[in-house]
């Protein structure tokens, strides 16, 4: 892979320097925030093929052996998400976007508070765990009440966003330095990215904070005589959505700035890049009511607006799709590649970083086009709380998310500790088979949805087996089961580099593994006073935010206010 050097400091361009006793730290940090990630994630795997293999028809919960571990079907399933989509996701973005801004504008964190933050999330994580693991907090992960968990729980996940909520802050504060010290420059993309995802989380999070801290803490400590469930809902819903571009958005970051590079291309536009970015700041948040077209008390006008809301934010998918998609056939071209799609066989596919990347965006189209379908009005009272949902969220954040992170690991593992990857082959074998498991996966799901089956339902136990017998699932039943153990064997080999790797001596200078930086077709340039006009208008990112929180507040007030007016005391229950 052709690599080149991180970009230079202009002199001046920060407070204080990136010193190498610091980038030391930082990098250890780094480490730490990802290995713990893929520690959560290792475990939430481990469970997964339980749940395909329910959807299989196959009912492994009431093994004695298992039941002694796991006492029901919804606490592996509250253990699976919680630790995929909440513990992985947030540790491996909180060690990913404080480490790549510090690289990029060369200033120096507080190291010490950034290590606070890290036992701070890591305490939280610990604090969760404990009633998770005692059957105390089968609520699954999205925060309904009245189902109703131990308040440890919620106490645990609190810890956990707040300290993703410091590292944000840190982040900002970096880049606000280096603004001052560098008036008139235009803040270095890969930076402007990532402030511009932190941006957004604070926004997105408002919503989770509220619920958790003011409504359900409380009501779990039996400080309150109930909760309202449709309030507590709808400020859900204002995180619950945008999080996924949480997730998505630190894998775009390495879409733009460094898979073009790793294809030996150049990106499209660093202009066409920030403006998605600055799209999804502004329009990525107020979208939550399309999760709740079935819900009621909520006027249709307002879940019409959500709609097209959430319709706009296809729009900067579809500019990634196009600019990324054009470096790496800028790339392929460049290699030899000709034809209208021949092209794409000159991409270096033995490269198990770029693979997983090329195939995580292979299945975001699809997880989009479903997307559309689960915001529309009409067509998601057809899918809604069917098996199609976990069959999308899969190829949205299981496989895009997840594998982007996968692939980012083989370079990123090297350049934090100067490790050699181990077993390449098998690394890209585990990129191909994680790939066509999420596959098999999701049309399984997707078919089994259209024929009405449940989601969040162990169904492999149903009481009348021959409902689902009589809708002629067989075929998408066969496909979801042996995704199962499809996507063990993917596991078992990515986790077999990774701890591999983790275990194997030092033998290389960490440097010797460059950040992968692209350079660009179209650069942005380095001065505000000779950028183009879409620079220049997406630069003030902290008015862009103020924009977004305005939006947010204008869609949510007339919503929120009629719940708040006419509260609902709803006392906590637990059936499990």
């Amino acid at each position: 892979m052709t690599t080149i050097p991180a970009p230079q400091p202009a002199v001046g361009s920060a407070p204080s320097a990136l010193d190498a006793a610091t980038l030391a730290s930082l990098k250890k940090l780094t480490q730490y925030y990802i290995v713990t990630a893929f520690l959560a994630l290792f475990i939430g795997v481990m469970l997964g093929p339980l749940q395909a293999l329910n959807y299989g028809g196959i009912n492994l919960y009431d093994y004695p052996l298992l039941k002694n571990l796991i006492k029901s079907y919804y606490q592996g399933l509250t253990l699976h998400g919680v630790l995929n989509a909440l513990v992985f996701t947030q540790f491996f973005i909180s060690g990913w976007m404080l480490y790549l801004p510090a690289r990029d504008l060369r200033v120096r964190p507080n190291m010490r508070f950034a290590w606070f933050t890290y036992l701070m999330m890591t305490a939280g994580l610990l604090t969760a765990a404990v009633p998770l693991l005692t059957n105390n907090a089968t609520v699954l992960y999205t925060f309904y009440p009245p189902l109703e968990g131990s308040p440890v729980f919620y106490i645990g996940a609190a810890v956990m966003v707040a300290a993703s909520l410091l590292v944000a802050a840190q982040v900002v504060l970096l880049w606000v330095g280096w603004k001052r010290a560098n008036p008139g420059r235009v803040t270095p993309l890969v930076a402007y990215m990532s402030v511009a995802t932190w941006l957004m989380w604070g926004v997105a999070s408002l919503g989770l904070v509220v619920e958790v801290v003011v409504m359900l803490i409380p009501w779990s400590l039996g400080l309150t005589r109930g909760v309202d469930p449709l309030l507590a809902r709808t400020l859900f819903w204002w995180t619950g959505h945008p999080i996924v571009y949480f997730w998505l958005l630190p894998a775009y970051i390495s879409w733009y700035a460094f898979l073009p590079r790793q294809a030996g291309g150049r990106i499209a536009s660093e202009g066409l890049a920030r403006l998605a970015f600055t799209l999804f700041l502004i329009f990525s948040v107020p979208v939550g009511l399309h999760h709740q077209y079935a819900d009621p008390n909520v006027q249709s006008s307002w879940k019409v607006i959500h709609m097209f809301l959430t319709f706009l934010v296809a729009v900067p998918s579809l500019l990634t799709a196009f600019s990324v998609g054009a470096a790496l056939e800028d790339s392929a071209r460049a290699r030899g590649g000709r034809g209208l799609f021949g092209w794409v066989t000159r991409l270096p596919w033995g490269n198990a970083s770029m693979t997983a990347q090329v195939l995580a965006m292979i299945s975001f189209i699809f997880g989009g086009a479903g997307g559309i379908v689960n915001a529309s009005m009409a067509f998601s009272p057809v899918v809604h709380n069917t098996a199609w949902i976990p069959g999308h969220f899969h190829i949205t954040v299981g496989t895009a998310t997840t594998l982007t992170f996968m692939g980012l690991v083989f370079w990123l593992l090297p350049h934090l500790t100067g490790k050699r990857l181990a077993w390449p082959r098998a690394a890209l074998a585990s990129v191909w088979l994680w790939f066509g498991g999420m596959m098999l996966f999701a049309v399984g799901m997707h078919w089994q949805g259209l024929a009405g089956v449940p989601r969040r339902a162990q169904v492999s136990a149903a009481a009348q087996q021959a409902v689902y017998d009589g809708m002629n699932i067989a075929l998408p039943k066969l496909m979801t089961a042996v995704s199962g153990m499809v996507l063990f064997v993917a596991a078992i080999f990515f986790f077999g580099v990774l701890f591999r790797t983790l275990l194997s001596p030092r033998v290389d200078d960490p440097e010797s593994t460059p950040i992968p930086y692209s350079d660009a077709i179209s650069a942005a340039g380095e001065q505000l006073a000779s950028a183009s006009t879409l620079v220049r208008r997406t630069e003030p990112l902290l008015a862009l935010t103020v924009a977004s929180l305005l939006l947010v507040i204008l869609v949510y007030a007339p919503v929120i206010g009629p719940m708040l007016a006419s509260y609902q005391f709803v006392p906590g229950q637990r059936l499990w």
